[in-house]
């Protein structure tokens, strides 16, 4: 089971091909959300050292980056060792 973590907005790396899908349009929209509702769902990152990584959420991300957030609710998944 996934439980949910809060951490800092700055310790989360965002893979460079997801910085490229990145729509304003919809940030827009998840900023005024998060404004009226609070973050609702939380981003799932992976641990990688000091940092987390983004597995999905981005949007959500950026919008509470653009609203002065400094933390974010996430799940942390484990990767799979193979």
């Amino acid at each position: 089971m996934l439980e949910k973590h809060t951490i800092e907005i700055g310790r989360v790396h965002v893979p460079v091909k997801r910085v490229k899908t990145l729509d304003a349009a919809r940030v827009e929209t998840l900023a005024n959300d998060i404004l009226e509702n609070g973050q609702t769902t939380p981003i799932r990152v992976r641990a990688d050292g000091e940092r987390y990584v983004l597995i999905e959420g981005f949007h959500r991300l950026e919008a509470l980056r653009a609203l002065g957030e400094e933390t974010v609710v996430a799940y942390l998944v484990r990767a799979r060792l193979h």
